[in-house]
This record gives C-alpha cells, structure tokens and sequence, in this order.
C-alpha cells in the first residue's frame, strides 16, 4: 500500500472545516515570517491556503530578514495579548542574529500551535497534550486511517530532533508500540532497524533507509524531503526523502511516498490545532 498523505489530509481539512462552521468564535492563526527564504515563504502559502479553506482567519507579518530579535520579542508579545489572536506561529528557520529558543519561549503556551514551547512539549512527554506537534501527529493520522495497528508492534524511530524524532517517540508510546530511537551515535543502527514493524525515517538525509534495512512486510514512514538531481517531463526538480523508495517499496506492507505522503499532514494537523485554540 502507499499511503495517500494528500486524500488522508484532505479528510483532516474537510473535518476541520466542519468544526470551524460550528463555532461562534472562529480561531485566528499569525504567522511570523523573517527573511526572505524561499521554501519558508511556500510554506507560509501553504497555510495561508489551508486557514483559508478551512475557514479560519489568518494574518501573516513578513519581516525584513534585518529585523532585531527585540523586535520579533516584541510583535510576539503583541500578539500573545491580542484576544482576536488563538495561534502564533514562527516560521523556522530564522536569521542567525535571531535565538529561535528565546522566540519559541515567548509564545503563550496557549497559542502555541507549532507545540514548540518547552511546556507544550513536556505535556506531550506525559500523555496530556495542549496540542500535538503536526508533523508527529500527521504520522499517527496516516497510520490510523490506514487502518495500520500499533498497538503491541515494535516502532523504530531514526532521528531524535525536537520537531519530529522525540515526539514522534512519544505519541507511538502512547499508542502502546514499544519505541527504540535511533540516531548518529546509534551501535548496530541497521540491525534494529531490520526489527521494526513500523520504521519511521527522520534522519535528513537522502536515501539513508536502504533495503536491506527494511524487514519484509514492514510500514515504512519517511519524513524527509531532499532534492535530487534529476528533472521531470515539466522541468520541476524530482524529490526524494530519506527512503530508498524504488528499492524499499517492493519489500514492504505500507509505505508513504515523497513527495504526496506525511508532508501535507503536517499542515492539516496545523489547521486541527488551531481549532483546538479556541476549543479548551
């Protein structure tokens, strides 16, 4: 099987947007945008597009990439005590004069819906969530609606980063798979990997998982997203993720591709936190 990420989000935003007709107070996402990055700038699009079909309001403030961090500090301060605001999001990266921790730690707990605030994290840690962080949560979405068991299976995790490694740790224990996480220092790391019922790849480089990696009858989820040197028919650039995918896909049950699997969940369950922003 390869699992659809664009129908599975689709699905989210359809839900979402239900929700948000229901409700008398429609959340409102701010994004923060410093620079001029090229791939941030498409991912702010992105969620433009996704608030916009959901029906929820949204604001993006476009900084000079020769903004202070005094200055970002202070228009997140703002904008935590603005009651019309439910959500504020930094998009990462920032410029290297800026401490994205110190940003990150300025947002209200409250309105953090990236769940990067050291609070919002630990919650996750325990088993009691404010939010879920989205590209994690997207993974356990993909699974489930899958109709992928977890429950008693054995979860391998490559890659330990705050944004996807660890937390994705955490919601696959808390769906009862017992979790080994791998990372660089990692003794024997194909060994293990060869154990998993469920291989999740967030490890940033290109086609790190190779076949022989990969128990027969696998779920494979590969979370990056790496250019390649090769072009399409349209000119556009091929992607690939950190999976050998041609290699892989014969060799396994589940499989998400790159592009079109856990990257469009990852702004679905965006759109699904802001909701709970303005839902307690």
């Amino acid at each position: 099987m390869i699992i659809d990420g664009k129908a599975i989000a689709a699905q989210i935003k359809e839900e979402v947007k239900r929700k948000v007709e229901l409700l008398e107070k429609k959340p409102r996402l701010d994004v923060i945008i410093v620079g001029d990055d090229a791939a941030s700038a498409v991912y702010v699009r992105n969620k433009q597009a996704a608030c916009a079909y959901t029906g929820i309001k949204s604001e993006v403030h476009a900084l000079p990439a020769s903004t202070s961090q005094e200055d970002v500090l202070a228009l997140v301060r703002q904008l935590n005590e603005c009651e019309d605001v439910s959500g504020i999001l930094v998009q990462l990266p920032l410029p290297k004069h800026i401490n994205e921790q110190a940003v990150i730690c300025a947002i209200s707990p409250q309105k953090d819906v990236d769940c990067f605030h050291p609070e919002n994290v630990g919650r996750v840690s325990i088993g009691a969530p404010r939010f879920k962080p989205c590209t994690p949560a997207g993974i356990i979405e993909l699974l489930k609606r899958s109709e992928i068991k977890m429950e008693g299976t054995l979860a391998v995790v490559i890659g330990r980063s705050n944004i996807v490694g660890k937390p994705l740790s955490s919601l696959l224990l808390a769906e009862n798979a017992t979790v080994i996480t791998c990372h660089s220092k990692t003794a024997n790391l194909a060994a293990i990997a060869r154990q998993a019922d469920i291989l999740c790849a967030a490890v940033g480089k290109p086609k790190f998982v190779t076949a022989d990696m990969v128990k027969e009858g696998a779920v494979v989820i590969d979370v990056g997203i790496h250019e390649t040197g090769v072009f399409t028919q349209s000119g556009k650039r091929k992607m690939c993720g950190d999976v050998d995918f041609d290699n892989i896909v014969g060799k396994v049950s589940a499989i998400t591709p790159v592009p079109g699997g856990v990257g469009p969940t990852t702004v679905a369950m965006l759109m699904k936190n802001c909701v709970a922003s303005v839902v307690r």
